[in-house]
């Protein structure tokens, strides 16, 4: 039986033509990611299903076409709450 573990995944955009994962891990590694983002002021979604999908894929690793319509529902997310457009991202690069 496999116990309910906290996984997190994390992703970067901006300066890659695709978002990329970053980092990921489970448990204790992934509390450590939840945290950082937060002290980061990064905005933190939850989506099993979406956390699912991209927990198969590698660091530094761009994510699949199969899931730019997902991801792009959490970053119009996370642009809508930072009241960013599409194309602020480069300001901070």
């Amino acid at each position: 039986m496999r116990r309910n573990s906290l996984e997190a995944v994390a992703l970067e955009y901006g300066a890659n033509q695709a978002p990329v994962v970053t980092a990921k891990g489970q448990g204790e590694l992934a509390q450590r990611i939840l945290d950082e983002a937060r002290a980061q002021g990064i905005y933190v979604a939850q989506d099993p299903a979406l956390l699912a999908m991209l927990s198969r894929l590698d660091i530094e690793q761009e994510i699949p076409p199969q899931l730019y319509a997902a991801v792009a529902v959490i970053l119009s997310w996370a642009y809508w709450l930072k009241g960013m457009e599409p194309g602020d991202e480069k300001r901070f690069l």
